[in-house]
């Protein structure tokens, strides 16, 4: 499977967000939105920090807006 878990980037430490993520889409405004296997959705304002392919984790840094 190709699914992975996204983390929020808060003070240095990570924190997860969603897991089984098989759907992430920039939206407009500077959203992200995240579907997650099980059906979870959450629409977050943020940005893509990092992707880690290997360890299938994406960590986003949020956006103050």
């Amino acid at each position: 499977m190709c699914e992975a878990s996204v983390y929020m980037e808060k003070d240095g430490k990570e924190e997860l967000l969603l897991d089984s993520v098989d759907v992430l889409e920039p939206q407009e405004g500077g959203k992200i939105y995240l579907r997650n296997l099980a059906g979870e959705q959450k629409t977050v304002t943020a940005r893509i920090k990092r992707i880690r392919l290997v360890e299938h984790k994406i960590i986003l840094e949020k956006v103050e807006g």
